[in-house]
């Protein structure tokens, strides 16, 4: 069905595409994948997973579908990124398909419709399956942006299976920054702080999302800084700034860059974590993965588990399924009983 509907959607531009997906994601008339494959069965920071390919933030980002996305199929959904007010994003168009490069380049700045709105949405689908993650931004205009983590962690966290701090988005000028040394330091222990006085009897794990434009004496700070601060794990990466050669008429312009010509990057960055944490902390590997083989690659390289996004552009929901099934093929191929067996392998 994708390939009859991919022309239609790409007549439109990439974001009046993505939101008429989300409308049509709303209508709940989502055929349910199949049930998965036993071997895919995993943990993830002691969060129990029907298996390890999860959906990446900035497809949900409030949390208008995460019911539709698990029929789909996803082993978990992460939503957001959600800062603390609502905020327009940067000026359109700020979305851009290069189709030559199977790429994406983003430049849409936390266009969200803000923390009450998000806490709504998941107050209202309390209580329902599926291991859902909401993932905090700052917004722009803010004065003490590791405060806006806080917000977020404090007022959100409580009703989430897990919380990501995403401090490493190009499109937000400066955030980048708060993975340097004390900065980081000072948000791990603002955030972990907030989450220690959520309510309930369980702690939601936290995760921080860093950038794959690091260098290798960045991997050893931000592991340190991690693990001392008692962070749960880490989502490794977001997109680039970096430009790789790219054939698209579009690869000039300004943003951040997902999608095929990301996942070198985002493997360096990958096994430079794996190597930096030794095993201490989960990683969830995220960057141009499209298909099984790509997110089995990942895995033995020390992920845990893997999160899609572009590769859904141009080859659909069906990705999901074809993915899950390469990787349980995989695995049993090389004798492996489940994924954390292969994890690092």
């Amino acid at each position: 069905m994708f390939s009859a509907l991919r022309p239609l959607l790409f007549a439109l531009d990439p974001e009046t595409a993505h939101n008429a997906t989300l409308a049509a994601l709303r209508t709940g008339l989502v055929p349910a994948a199949p049930l998965d494959d036993p071997i895919l069965a995993t943990t993830l920071a002691g969060l129990s997973l029907p298996n390890p390919v999860g959906l990446a933030a900035g497809f949900d980002k409030d949390v208008m579908v995460p019911d539709a996305l698990f029929r789909l199929g996803f082993g978990f959904v992460e939503c957001g990124s959600v800062t603390p007010r609502p905020q327009e994003g940067n000026p359109k168009p700020r979305l851009f398909r290069l189709k030559q490069d199977h790429a994406v380049i983003n430049r849409m700045g936390f266009n969200n419709k803000g923390l009450e709105a998000a806490v709504a949405r998941l107050k209202a689908r309390a209580g329902r399956p599926g291991v859902i993650g909401i993932n905090f931004g700052a917004n722009k205009d803010s004065t003490d942006r590791t405060a806006d983590y806080v917000t977020g962690v404090a007022t959100a966290g409580a009703l989430a299976s897990y919380i990501t701090v995403n401090i490493s988005s190009p499109n937000t000028p400066g955030l980048r920054a708060l993975q340097d040394g004390a900065a980081l330091a000072d948000l791990v222990a603002r955030v972990m702080a907030a989450r220690a006085a959520l309510p309930g009897p369980r702690l939601p794990p936290l995760f921080i999302k860093v950038a794959p434009d690091l260098e290798p004496a960045d991997f050893d700070t931000i592991a340190r800084t991690a693990i001392e601060g008692g962070v749960d794990g880490l989502i490794v990466s977001n997109t680039t700034i970096s430009r790789p050669p790219l054939f698209s008429p579009q690869a000039g312009e300004a943003g951040g860059l997902s999608g095929k010509p990301l996942a070198p990057l985002a493997m360096t960055a990958l096994k430079g974590f794996a190597a930096a944490t030794g095993g201490a902390l989960p990683l969830i590997a995220a960057g141009g993965i499209a298909s099984g083989a790509g997110a089995y690659a990942r895995i033995r390289a020390g992920a845990s588990a893997v999160q899609l996004y572009s590769a859904l552009v141009y080859e659909g929901p069906g990705l999901v399924g074809r993915i899950k099934a390469e990787l349980a093929s995989l695995l049993r191929h090389d004798g492996f009983s489940n994924v954390s067996e292969a994890v690092g392998a």
